[in-house]
């Protein structure tokens, strides 16, 4: 996941992409999916490693060519499908970051309706509120869950013990039962080592505890709360709180600092949904068994998840179908999280040994298994809907303005709320 407004040139080159995509399909159905099932061509987003996926698809069907295109961040490519489908030419397999989703859903004429190609079928190998998050009011279902971000927080047990603080991950946890708490280990980490507790305020605290209650910026009746949301409030106040207390590397996440910070010890702690962890492994690969995984404050929450779905107009939606259906399978999901780290969806594996024992030698040989899906099956899930993506944007642009010493923190709620309001109109 990647918090990033796309550029001129990022949009210029959505249009490109849609010049050189898979055109528009000519009387293909539903029932009916087009193409031979020898190629497709699948838009992802960045910094997930997907291409690891369509490795592994392409190991069992070797006579199957993938054309995978990383468009850039998760709100780019869905920038991009939005300017493709407009256009009448789609790719045939897009993957789909969770805030985007709803705004699709909204036009699932827009989409193979997936229960015609198998999703009645299948659609209960999945968690309840995940899947419902991809289901339209009509019942039709555009998207195939890939994972979820169960949530937890990354620190560096060297770090720690050079502050005095303890290193084993149970006594971690036991440091921060509440936000509150995690903010004070922050201010004595600071004052014994004069270095940054964690990277940013805006998604190491705020999207950390906005994404762990029943109601976030809409009612469970899909009417936009994000004003008067007590948990949204406490979420934005935490914040701004660690903001004032010192304790943040101001480090923007996914910039090249935030990156580069990672190796060079500039801060102690990261919220690390289990999506991430892959990313620390990446920008700090000379870290191995320096990090370990604690408990985050609050003990449960889920940050992200993504979706493929197949456009209307695809010309190879058979061979699109077949590549959801063997790799988000619950044994695909499995096997993915046992390779990258990516949380699975479909709760029957949750007790398999695979993923119950599973340890990450990176992280000190913390059982991420347990850990992320310990936080996941603690959540009360929350609605999601067509503008949480950019309500959630403003937010994190306000906290980041305070951090940076450009907005005044009495100020920062009231920018925020006028500023999601001229973004989505209400």
């Amino acid at each position: 996941m990647k918090f990033r407004i796309a550029t001129p040139a990022v949009i210029a080159a959505a249009i490109a992409l849609t010049a050189t995509a898979c055109g528009g399909g000519s009387g293909s159905t539903p029932s009916q999916p087009s193409g031979d099932g020898k190629s497709f061509e699948f838009w992802s987003f960045s910094g997930i490693n997907q291409k690891a996926s369509v490795d592994e698809y392409h190991k069992v069907n070797p006579g199957v060519q993938v054309k995978l295109t990383e468009v850039g961040g998760s709100t780019e490519t869905a920038q991009a499908l939005t300017t493709a489908l407009a256009g009448g030419k789609v790719p045939d397999l897009v993957l789909i970051q969770g805030d985007d989703l709803p705004k699709f859903v909204q036009q699932p004429q827009n989409f193979y309706d997936l229960r015609q190609l198998g999703a009645d079928k299948i659609k209960g190998d999945y968690l309840d509120w995940v899947m419902s998050q991809s289901t339209a009011k009509d019942g039709t279902i555009i998207g195939i869950p890939t994972d979820v971000g169960g949530m937890a927080v990354a620190y560096r047990t060297d770090l720690f013990k050079e502050a005095g603080l303890p290193t084993d991950r149970e006594e971690v946890g036991k440091l921060w039962p509440t936000w509150d708490a995690f903010i004070e280990t922050g201010k004595k980490y600071v004052a014994k080592t004069g270095k940054a507790f964690i990277d940013n305020a805006e998604t190491s605290v705020f999207y950390q505890a906005v994404n762990q209650g029943p109601q976030k910026y809409y009612d469970p009746s899909g009417n936009v709360v994000y004003s008067t949301s007590p948990q949204v409030k406490t979420a934005f106040d935490l914040s701004l709180k660690a903001v004032q207390a010192g304790i943040s590397a101001k480090q923007t996440s996914f910039t090249e600092g935030w990156s580069a910070g990672m190796g060079k010890g500039q801060f102690a702690v990261i919220s690390a949904p289990s999506w991430l962890l892959g990313q620390i492994r990446r920008n700090a690969p000379d870290t191995k068994g320096k990090w370990d995984i604690a408990t985050i404050p609050g003990g449960a929450g889920n940050w992200g998840g993504s979706y493929l779905a197949i456009p209307k107009g695809a010309k190879n939606a058979k061979a699109a179908w077949d590549y959801i259906s063997k790799m988000q399978s619950p044994q695909g999901q499995l096997t993915h999280f046992v390779d990258s780290g990516s949380l699975p969806t479909t709760p029957s594996v949750y007790k398999d040994p695979k993923l119950t024992g599973k340890k990450d030698e990176f992280f000190s040989g913390a059982p991420i298994g347990k850990i992320y899906t310990d936080s996941l099956l603690g959540l009360k899930p929350f609605y999601i809907g067509p503008d949480s993506a950019a309500i959630g944007q403003e937010f994190l642009n306000a906290i980041t303005s305070v951090e940076q010493g450009k907005g005044d923190p009495a100020k920062a709620w009231d920018t925020a709320l006028a500023n999601i309001k001229t973004a989505i109109g209400k």
